[in-house]
């Protein structure tokens, strides 16, 4: 059994401020250290459900977060970004039996965790599909479907995870912490690690587990950006168009088109 994990670190437990996701400060080392450990108790879970094969997707910032030697042996580690559409997904494909994400956070649009950011923090307001506001996770929720591959897993911020159920019950969840403001709320790292490690692996030996995403048939997108200038500039990407002066509307029937053109949107 191929299991792919996908691990950011905004939803890791306890994380409260900027400063200690971001790589050139220096309470950034403590929160590394705690990615870390909360990928390995997944690791640890899914080998113990009966995985023969990790791949890992570092998926936070410059995607060398990580510390390989604390990763058990039988996992594989993708660092850095090269572009590709899945970004934080990237690796995946149909050899897997399930997707975990590790670490993840709420859409810009939640008050649910005072890191919530919708793929650039700095760039975008929020992506909405289809009238509705979508976080990561339900966009790489469809990527993972374009591979047949179902989300099994999420742990992270208590919003995300209810919005995880909410889109399927069927998702095993840990809420690390809740927001409450520029605040948060959050049990002892060790507990969320025995938790993370065995809801992995209650999930992973469950005889029905959650089915791959339902990808939409038609996907009407806006893109509210912050700065009306990177608007104007990405707005001409191919069958892009400017709503108003920050946002980019954009229609397809295609998920992939859409991963496509966010990977436009967020990168120079």
């Amino acid at each position: 059994m191929k299991i792919f994990i996908s691990a950011d670190i905004e939803g890791v437990t306890g994380i409260t401020d900027w400063p200690e996701a971001d790589p050139t400060h220096p309470d950034y080392a403590e929160f590394r250290e705690r990615m870390t450990a909360e990928v390995v108790a997944a690791c640890e879970g899914a080998l113990a459900a009966g995985a023969s094969e990790i791949l890992v997707k570092d998926a936070h910032w410059t995607g060398r977060n990580l510390l390989a030697e604390r990763l058990p042996r039988q996992a594989r580690l993708l660092r850095s970004w090269s572009g590709h559409p899945y970004g934080m997904v990237q690796g995946l494909d149909a050899s897997f039996a399930a997707a975990l994400f590790v670490g993840w956070h709420s859409g810009a649009w939640c008050g649910g965790n005072p890191l919530a950011h919708t793929l650039s923090s700095s760039r975008l307001m929020g992506v909405r599909v289809n009238g509705q506001w979508v976080s990561e996770f339900q966009l790489y929720a469809w990527a993972a479907a374009l591979e047949g591959v179902p989300v099994v897993f999420v742990s992270g911020d208590a919003a995300l995870c209810e919005t995880v159920q909410a889109v399927d019950a069927r998702i095993a969840t840990v809420a690390v912490s809740r927001g409450m403001g520029a605040a948060t709320l959050a049990e002892h790292p060790a507990v969320m690690r025995e938790r993370i490690r065995s809801e992995v692996e209650r999930c992973l030996r469950a005889p029905q587990r959650a089915a791959p995403a339902a990808l939409p048939p038609r996907l009407e997108v806006q893109v509210v950006c912050k700065d009306a200038r990177h608007a104007w500039r990405k707005a001409f990407y191919p069958g892009a168009r400017l709503v108003d002066a920050n946002t980019i509307g954009f229609d397809t029937e295609h998920s992939l088109e859409l991963l496509r053109m966010l990977q436009f949107i967020t990168r120079e």
